[in-house]
């Protein structure tokens, strides 16, 4: 066994353990903690691979932006736990197919020797000066461009749709119009009346 072989295996058993912990660890924080370990390992196994944009995307923007926004939400909101896991049986059989089917994923991707997939032969070494981020933009914007383009136009519609969602008046809840706030008057708020004053009349009982 090469070192680099070596190396492959020891990230893959961090990022096999690291995926069980996250469905398995009771805490939602200590479990999107494991979810950080797991795409920082991704991210080793995919340097590994010569991806290495693909490596630095998944760091910046899983690891540096949605964990984080994700660790802010469960930190702020109160998750009541015992709620969560009452739905546990009914999604049982769903992830005990899908854990079968990642369980012969990885039997043949271990078994490989056995099944003759190693007799493909190994990509050809890279030149110096390539770059994989200039030829993935350069099939992204040639090759695949209406797929990409497709794609964009469906992200800007979700968020058109999440915005509208959340934005709209519902008859519930409490909603202030900051136009309004930002308008108002002294004369709409505050009226000062005048009252003649009153006399107490003399020989009147206190």
């Amino acid at each position: 066994m090469t070192l680099s072989q070596a190396v492959f295996y020891l990230f893959s058993a961090i990022l096999v353990f690291a995926a069980l912990r996250v469905i398995t660890a009771r805490n939602p924080v200590h479990a999107a903690l494991w979810l950080v370990l797991a795409f920082c390992t991704s991210a080793a196994i995919w340097m590994q691979l010569q991806a290495e944009f693909l490596a630095i995307v998944l760091v910046l923007v899983y690891v540096g932006a949605v964990m984080v926004l994700f660790l802010f939400v469960v930190m702020m909101l109160d998750i009541n736990m015992a709620r969560l896991r009452q739905g546990f049986w009914s999604y049982l059989p769903l992830g005990a197919f899908v854990a079968l089917l990642l369980v012969a994923e990885m039997v043949l991707v271990l078994g490989g020797r056995y099944a003759g997939f190693y007799e493909v032969p190994p990509p050809p070494p890279l030149a110096a000066g390539y770059s994989n981020t200039k030829e993935l933009g350069r099939l992204v914007y040639t090759e695949y461009v209406y797929p990409f383009e497709i794609a964009a136009v469906i992200l800007l519609v979700a968020i058109v749709a999440a915005i509208a969602l959340t934005l709209r008046q519902r008859k519930e809840s409490k909603y202030q119009d900051p136009t309004q706030q930002i308008n108002v008057r002294r004369e709409d708020r505050v009226r000062i009346v005048s009252m003649p004053s009153e006399k107490k009349e003399q020989g009147h009982p206190e």
